[in-house]
């Protein structure tokens, strides 16, 4: 049974820092490529980075230079690092297993979500 579980979220003051974590059990991460979402209350869910089986990253607009996603294949884990945060960074943060491995398509397993605040 594929389970993915996020951790690291919190309450941050703008301009703080946050790292999340997203730990996979029940599948090896490493052939596939992982996205981590954001939902704030009252919105869409919103793709905000992923990176490939190879390690190719990509970033939403909102986030680029501010947030950077790693992985760890021998940790089975993807970490979502977030610098300079800002009160519109505000949701609960999910990581998703993708599709495929050097594509990013989201696919059917998510996480529980953690939620992240950040205060002005």
């Amino acid at each position: 049974q594929v389970q993915l579980t996020e951790s690291g979220g919190g309450l941050v003051q703008a301009g703080g820092s946050l790292t999340l974590s997203c730990v996979a059990s029940g599948t090896v991460l490493t052939i596939y490529a992982m996205g981590w979402y954001r939902q704030a209350p009252g919105k869409q869910r919103e793709l905000v980075a992923f990176i490939t089986s190879g390690g190719t990253t990509n970033y939403a607009e909102a986030v680029q230079g501010r947030f950077t996603i790693s992985r760890d294949n021998a940790k089975n884990t993807v970490t979502l690092q977030m610098n300079s945060l800002k009160p519109e960074d505000t949701g609960v943060y999910y990581c998703n297993r993708g599709l495929y491995a050097n594509s990013y398509r989201p696919g059917d397993y998510w996480g529980q979500g953690t939620q992240v605040a950040v205060s002005s």
